[in-house]
């Protein structure tokens, strides 16, 4: 069967945009077929500096043919009805077939359409895609009016072999690529996907991104372990270059070791951003080294002698800017930077820089003392945590935030501790980044998402749906995962209060005008009683992290559901112990037992509009199996509170286990819905008592069977 190979020739893609683009390329033309009735065995997209590719495996020579039915007026319609529908599908009425249906009979026309070549719909398709591609940022360039990421200059399109024909942007389609910019520039043609593929390798161009990144991390392993080092890993500085060069050649270069008195981070980060180099680290001392990795797009003749030494002027240069930023800011103290945070706006209702810091400094030693960290050092951790955002580095470098505090912390002679909170108080900002070390590290990390997350609850700027401008979700994420990892004891409500409080002063300046009456005043209202959408914002998030945990979530639901559960670590102990029974004998069969008992009750309840909650009177057990069970009960629930209140779930799971028997007897003996009213109604307030017995560990009625 034929296949389609498309290419999409241009100026430099910027690296960031090329994999996405790819993915796009592939998804558009690949439905855009699948639309038309073109099935294909397979798609494959690929993108370099100057190129998107696809190839479409598989495909017809023609589309299928399609028979259609339309539906017509009524027999007997009016005859200007019937005169319409026959020119709107170009028959005549002897052309026509009668169907009938409920309400008659009428008129229909059958119309078989022939499919047409594939090379024709492909020849539609590839123009209208290119109109709406969705580049995040593109242009036009001369006087055609398409607008792409940069200018293009071929387009390569056949199928089975031939043009497939059609203008865009005053550019034909035709059968020929380019190969690599400077060791192959002349027009290459091509016959089809294996010849693609093989001349653009002679024409040295890797086709796939993934190629050249295993060749720059291969070439950059060799160089470094030639030379003594070890290459210091980024991913992202790879992907980056591997959509750089379509050839990609790596080299060594090197700096004056002068610049190794600046710290690492910001040698690092100056040579990534600026000239997309890789550091090196020297394996024995674990310091960074005078030396970097550069990737090329040449094969030089002098071996890249001219290319290094560019380099090397340029990284001297930015590296002179660094140290230049390291040594003005050292001359100033962190306190003596503290008026400058007035002039940063955190956000126009929740104040300044400053405003946020002075709520800092009191939530981290509220926290602190919490967790049995130095509520002190926390404190003043908090207090100087923002002060590197004016700093002439982080004016440079913004990505050194917090870790730049951290070195001129330990300049001035701060503690450790101090200065450690510094850098790790954004921490952790992602799934795979670490979670603070330390007490005042967390204090003062906890603080900053709770002031975030409440201040911006209380302005009623919360998420919605997949739009979360502030990132409060991650904020989230980061707080639960903070309190889990370290184990700390804290309870979510006493620490919104905290940070309530401390915006108090802030949310007053919104009475101007009334504003926080019409704007916040409900959410406040909601946030003080503590029965506020932030917790279930708290559980949300918490599901999802022990989701990726593998927990089930109708288990969470089941422990959320008690109410008052807002220490994150019992309620993850909560969780773990209930999955563990649940998967026993016992645990399976007391669930179902549970449920039994809890939809008796609710239909019962709902007939009489009434609660049974009360307690059975122990005079109107008439069988063995009622007394058997209402025992079992009040032994179980003294049990379970004992174990709960000493916080030893699997204790109480323990304890609920002794329910299973009595609970299946019971069931198997007694009738619920006596003839006797007041058995009746005795036997429904032995059930509400089983409800209320297991109540004390989960909402059964939560969890899925």
């Amino acid at each position: 069967m034929p296949d389609l190979l498309l290419e999409l020739f241009s100026e430099e893609i910027p690296a960031r945009m090329q994999a996405r683009a790819a993915d796009d390329l592939k998804a558009l033309v690949s439905d855009a077929l699948k639309s038309a009735g073109c099935g294909f065995e397979d798609a494959e997209a690929w993108a370099t500096a100057r190129r998107l590719t696809l190839a479409v495996k598989g495909l017809p020579e023609s589309q299928p043919d399609v028979t259609e039915e339309r539906k017509g007026p009524r027999v007997g319609a009016p005859d200007k009805a019937i005169e319409g529908f026959l020119g709107s599908v170009g028959r005549t009425l002897d052309q026509c077939e009668i169907r009938e249906d409920k309400k008659g009979q009428y008129y229909a026309a059958v119309i078989e359409k022939k499919g047409g070549p594939v090379a024709d719909v492909i020849a539609a398709i590839v123009p209208d895609m290119m109109a709406r591609f969705p580049w995040p940022k593109s242009m036009r360039w001369g006087s055609g009016s398409l607008r792409w990421v940069r200018p293009l200059r071929s387009i390569l399109c056949l199928f089975d072999g031939k043009v497939v024909p059609f203008e865009i942007g005053g550019i034909a389609s035709g059968a020929v690529t380019y190969g690599h910019r400077f060791h192959a520039p002349g027009a290459i043609e091509v016959t089809g996907l294996e010849d693609y593929l093989a001349k653009l390798k002679y024409a040295r161009v890797m086709l796939e991104s993934a190629t050249r990144a295993k060749a720059i991390s291969s070439q950059a392993g060799k160089l470094a372990a030639a030379a003594g080092l070890d290459l210091v890993e980024d991913e992202a500085l790879l992907r980056e270059n591997a959509g750089l060069a379509e050839w990609p050649v790596v080299l060594m270069g090197a700096f004056d070791e002068a610049f190794l008195e600046v710290p690492p981070e910001v040698l690092t980060t100056s040579m990534k951003s600026h000239q997309k180099c890789f550091s090196l680290r020297d394996p024995e001392t674990g310091k960074l080294a005078n030396r970097f990795i550069l990737v090329s797009n040449l094969h030089a003749e002098d071996k890249g002698e001219a290319i290094i030494a560019g380099n090397e002027r340029v990284i001297a240069a930015r590296l002179s800017d660094a140290r230049f930023f390291w040594d003005q800011d050292r001359k100033t103290k962190l306190e003596d930077l503290l008026p400058q945070l007035q002039q940063i706006i955190f956000h126009a209702k929740l104040g300044t820089q400053a405003e946020r810091v002075a709520r800092l400094e009191a939530i981290s030693a509220d926290i602190a003392g919490l967790i049995g960290a130095d509520a002190a050092a926390a404190q003043q951790a908090a207090r100087l945590c923002k002060c590197d955002l004016v700093t002439e580095m982080v004016g440079e470098f913004p990505e050194l935030q917090g870790l730049m505090g951290r070195y001129y912390a330990l300049e001035e002679g701060l503690s450790a501790d101090v200065a450690d909170a510094m850098a790790q108080h954004y921490q952790p900002q992602g799934p795979s980044d670490a979670v603070p070390e330390g007490g005042v590290a967390q204090a003062v990390a906890l603080a900053d998402k709770i002031d975030t997350l409440v201040g911006f609850w209380a302005i009623d700027e919360k998420p919605t749906g997949s739009k979360d401008p502030y990132a409060l979700r991650r904020a989230a994420l980061g707080f639960i995962r903070t309190v889990l990892d370290r184990g700390l004891r804290l309870r979510l409500s006493p620490v919104i209060q905290f940070a309530l409080a401390r915006l108090g002063p802030t949310l007053d300046r919104l009475n101007e005008g009334g504003e926080r009456k019409t704007l916040v005043r409900a959410v406040h209202d909601s946030l003080l009683r503590g029965d506020n959408y932030l917790l279930a914002f708290f559980a949300d998030r918490l599901k999802v992290h022990l989701r990726d945990q593998g927990a089930r979530h109708d288990l969470i639901d089941a422990v959320f559901a008690l109410g008052g559960q807002d220490d994150l670590v019992l309620i993850v102990k909560r969780v773990e112990a209930l999955g563990a029974f649940l998967d026993t004998d016992d645990g399976a069969n007391l669930l179902a037992g549970v449920k039994r008992a809890q939809n008796i009750l609710r239909i019962e309840e709902k007939k009489d509009g009434a609660s049974f909650d009360g307690a059975p009177a122990t005079a109107l057990f008439v069988q063995d199996e009622e007394k058997s069970l209402a025992q079992a009960i009040e032994d179980v629930s003294v049990r379970t509170a004992t174990a709960t209140s000493a916080e030893d779930f699997e204790a109480a799971m323990t304890a609920l286990a002794g329910l299973r028997a009595p609970v299946d007897a019971f069931f198997d003996a007694v009738t619920v819905n006596a003839d006797d009213p007041a058995l009746r109604e005795n036997r429904l307030k032995l059930l509400s008592r089983i409800r209320a017995a297991t109540q004390s560990v989960a909402d059964f009625s939560r969890i899925e069977s």
